[in-house]
């Protein structure tokens, strides 16, 4: 027996139970959800009503992920699940879904800020001299874009450093790797950084 997305087969509003006057349908198929797991990419497509297609991711293990407070975008490698509202089965088989909070490598962010800024992100961190000399922060700039440089401003919260610091930056999934089969979404900053922080803290 198919998956079926109708509502014929529910009981009224009164809790009534409702005639059976018809079959199945083809337009009221429902498919076997896709499970997206952490892992090289794997996607399957799919022919769905219309002719259209649906991208299934079966494996990802990158994403493009905004960073809100800079507007900037950066592809990047997604390391593990932590957290899931609706269920800690999908954090512990690392799922993708929707609305997960991952970890994701923080190397792009880090290496634009340095460049952009000529500032060094995540200030606990000790360079070594080799990691010194190959910076963004230390490389040639003429006279004019060291001006430019140092007219712009920059704070960044100290819960985002700390993250910096460790190399992996917390987001939140906000694509639909099921259905586009990509895995995009956002950093977590401010009240929502705060929130998530406290709900993982409390989950161990």
């Amino acid at each position: 027996m198919g998956i079926s997305r109708d509502s014929r087969h529910k009981r009224s509003h009164t809790s009534a139970k409702r005639a059976h006057y018809r079959k199945k349908r083809k337009f009221e198929l429902g498919r076997q959800a896709a499970g997206t797991k952490l892992g090289a990419k794997r996607i399957h497509e799919v022919r769905v009503r219309g002719g259209n297609k649906k991208y299934r991711a079966m494996r990802l293990e990158a994403g493009t992920y905004s960073w809100g407070s800079e507007a900037i975008s950066r592809p990047t490698r997604i390391v593990a699940v932590v957290y899931n509202a609706s269920n800690n089965e999908l954090v512990r088989t690392n799922t993708l879904v929707k609305g997960s909070i991952v970890q994701i490598d923080a190397t792009p962010f880090r290496q634009w800020f340095e460049n952009r800024y000529a500032q060094v992100i995540g200030k606990k961190k000790r360079l070594t001299t080799t990691e010194e000399e190959k910076s963004e922060v230390n490389k040639a700039r003429s006279g004019h874009l060291k001006a430019k440089v140092a007219s712009r401003k920059s704070t960044v919260e100290s819960a985002l450093d700390d993250q910096f610091v460790s190399g992996r930056l917390y987001a939140i999934i906000t694509s639909r790797p099921g259905q586009s089969g990509r895995c995009d979404g956002y950093i977590l900053e401010g009240k929502e950084l705060e929130f998530y922080l406290r709900k993982i803290r409390n989950k161990k």
